[in-house]
This record gives structure tokens, sequence and C-alpha cells, in this order.
């Protein structure tokens, strides 16, 4: 006779089962029916699956199990003051031409910097009423490639607050849009905070997400940022990861692009304890265009992995990412790339390139680029390279009187500003510069 097989569960999956129902209920007056059969539908996947450990593929690398000790309560105690106090915390990067709109905890705040009237931009908040607006139901209705993805299930289970951001037909907003994803607490905790950005037929966009919170506090975040850029469309987007030492933070990017419609990203990351940020790209649309960068620096015993899928379904899409990581101790960073060329996907252009500087013979990079090709009219490739400082260029520099860490800081600033300057907005470029130099100078120490 056959044995029942108990299911066993991390704490980290006991407390999530436990603590959803009566957040479910907490929740169920905001957003209507069609965003809690979403809640339900993501938590049953949880339920099922639990939490993804190495020996599912595409996590091998970071074992969310395992690293996923505890499971903090989900912060819903807004007030006022903390959102007065996120409004003075210094600012992760120099934005000063920007427009505002803060999250704090996973929750937007407008502060009156941002004004959706004048700036060329439609808001709307889940937590605005009962029934989501009609822009934003439409939004959270479509279906998502990635929906069954641990991050995106655990986000979708929690939500408590989405926003949209809608961009009209033929307007090109004139300043970057800043979106300040700022966590406060003394205890840890979990938010689970959601964007989706629509840009219609025409419209262009310079969007900023900056990331930050207190150092010393076991605090999680598992966002979703989705964009739907519209045929002829286009995006300048810049995610900046200064999130505290002590963080895990679990990051989406969903896109999808009609004709012609192009996405220029740039994904910095310096910031928590362990980072998984994931970009599922969707060329929905021909002659699509796509640049995806990201410029990584880690030390201490940190671990990033950037996991991205890049999914060409019509013809003559261009594709480019490129990822620059810098490792330090005992940091570990993970690249794992995927290129998918439809079979209709005929004329398709897409490179993949990973490289890894390690500073320490104790730091680990892990690269798994691929291609996945069903079409016959294609130029693809992939590489990847890791490797130490360059010895003949450091000799060259110190040879000219340069001291060796100094030399050091100018090949790393060198080798991270490539991916840099591919930002567009020259303001934004140069600010981008600030925390790379920062992070060197505290290396220099």
């Amino acid at each position: 006779m056959a044995a029942d097989l108990a299911i066993v569960r991390s704490p980290a999956e006991e407390a999530l089962l436990a603590r959803y129902p009566a957040f479910r209920a907490r929740q169920a007056h905001w957003g209507g029916p069609s965003v809690a059969r979403q809640r339900e539908e993501a938590f049953d996947a949880l339920k099922a699956r639990g939490l993804p450990n190495r020996r599912v593929e595409d996590w091998k690398y970071t074992d969310l199990r395992a690293l996923m000790r505890e499971a903090p309560e989900p912060f819903e105690s807004h007030t006022r003051e903390l959102s007065v106090a996120a409004e003075a915390m210094r600012p992760v990067i120099a934005l000063a031409e920007a427009k505002r709109i803060l999250f704090v905890n996973g929750r937007s705040v407008f502060t009156g910097r941002a004004d959706p009237a004048r700036d060329g931009f439609e808001y709307a908040s889940l937590l605005a009423g009962a029934e989501p607006a009609p822009s934003l139901a439409a939004a959270l209705a479509r279906e998502r490639p990635y929906a069954d993805n641990a991050a995106v299930a655990l986000n979708t289970a929690f939500m408590a607050d989405t926003v949209l951001l809608r961009v009209p037909a033929g307007t090109k907003v004139a300043q970057p849009l800043h979106l300040a994803f700022r966590e406060l607490g003394e205890a840890p905790f979990s938010t689970y905070p959601r964007v989706l950005v629509v840009l219609e037929e025409g419209a262009e966009l310079t969007l900023v997400e900056t990331h930050d919170g207190p150092d010393g506090v076991a605090y999680q975040t598992a966002g979703l940022v989705e964009f739907e850029i519209a045929d002829g469309a286009r995006l300048d987007h810049v995610y900046v990861n200064a999130h505290g030492d002590a963080a895990l933070n679990l990051w989406t990017f969903g896109v999808r692009l009609g004709r012609a419609a192009t996405i220029a990203s740039l994904a910095m990351t310096f910031g928590a304890a362990v980072t998984r940020q994931q970009f599922f790209v969707t060329q929905a649309g021909p002659d699509a265009r796509i640049d995806l960068r990201g410029a990584t620096m880690l030390r201490g015993s940190q671990h990033c992995d950037s996991t991205l899928v890049v999914d060409h379904a019509l013809p003559g899409g261009v594709s480019r990412e490129t990822f620059k990581t810098v490792l330090d101790d005992t940091a570990r960073g993970v690249f794992q790339g995927k290129i998918v060329v439809r079979q209709h996907a005929q004329k398709t252009d897409g490179r993949m390139a990973s490289h890894a500087l390690l500073l320490s013979e104790d730091a680990e990079a892990d690269n798994k680029p691929e291609l996945e090709i069903f079409a016959d009219d294609v130029q693809c490739g992939h590489g990847a390279t890791s490797g130490a400082l360059d010895r003949e260029l450091l000799f060259y520099l110190k040879a000219r009187g340069i001291p060796a860490k100094e030399a050091e800081a100018l090949l790393i600033q060198a080798f991270l500003g490539e991916a840099v300057e591919g930002v567009a907005h020259e303001g934004l470029r140069e600010a981008l510069m600030a925390p790379v130099a920062a992070w060197l100078a505290a290396r220099s120490r």
C-alpha cells in the first residue's frame, strides 16, 4: 500500500500560507472581483509549488527556498509621519528636474511634485476605490506569460496597491518621471509594490526608479513593474537598487512592445544582501527595438541574479543585452539570459553579452546565456567573459604615477561606464556615475 507523502514546507512557506487568509479579508474591499480572483490564483500556485529551490532550472543559482528563511509580515501601518520621514530622506541619485511619485513601503504617495494633468500622464491607484479605474482594470486583466513565475505569484497574491501610469498617444513627457521606492522600519517587514506603465501610440517617457531602505533590517520586497509600449512609442528606463544591506529584493520587469516600439533600460544594482532582478520582454509587434543593460557592483557576501528572457515573436526585431558586473570579497553575480526567436520572427538581430570583473579570488560569477531559435533568417549571438583587472593596463597607469588603488578605480569606472553611456538623458547619465564613484571610494578606504 502506497503511503501518502507529507509536504515538507520551509518556515517562510508556512508563514506565507498561514497569513494569506487574514490578508485577503483585509483587502477584500479593494480592487473588485477581478483583482480578488488574480490574488487567489496566484496564492493557489504558491501553495502548490512552494518557493523555488536549486532543483528548479531557472533558480538553480538562486535557491530562494534556502535564501528566504523567514517571511516577515506585510507592512500595513502606513501613516502620514512615515511619508514625511520618507520625503525627508536623502535621494539615491540627484534628479532635481524630475517629477516624483513617492512609494512608502510599497504604497504610492503623491507629494505634490507630480501633477498628472499638467505633466501629460494619467495616474490611477488601486486604493482609490472599491473598483479600479477602467484603464487600470484593463491593464490588470491582460494575460501575462510570466504569471507563474514564483516572484510574480508572490507579488500578485499579496499586492495591496497597484499604480497605473498612462501616457496618452503622441505625448512626449518633457521631464523624467521619478518613482522613488523607500522602505522604512526597524523590524523585519515585507512589501509588494506593483506599477503598470502604459505608453500609447507615439508616446515618449523617461522613467527612473530608485529603491532604498535601512541597513541592518531584514526586510523583503517582491515588486512587479510592467511596461506596455504601443506602436512607435519609446521608453527610456533606469532602475537603481540601493536597498539596505540585509534586504532580500525580488524585482520583476514585464515588457510588451508594439510595432516599431523601443525600450532602452539600465539596471544599476549595488544594494541588498540578495537580489533577483528579472526581465521578461515580448516583442509583440514587428521592427521593435530592445536595449537592456546592467551595471552591478557587489561586495561582502552580496548576491545578485540577473535573469532575462527576450521573446522575438514577430519580424525585424533588434535586441541588445549587455550586463557588466564587478565582484569583490565573496560576492556572487549571476547572469541568466535567453533570446527566443519564434518561427515568424524572420530578420531578427539579437546580441547578448555578460562581462564580470573579479576583484577577489573568492568572488564568483555564473553566466548562462542561451539562444532558442525557430526561424532561419536571423542574426543572433551571445558571449560571456569573467576575469581580473588587466595587469598591463594597471602597469601602464602606475608607470605614469597613478597610485595602484586609483588606477584600479579608473579601470573599474571605465568598465561600468560603458553600460551607463547608453542612457540618453545627459543629466541622468551624469547622476548615475555618482553611486559608482561612492562604491569605489568605499573600496579604497
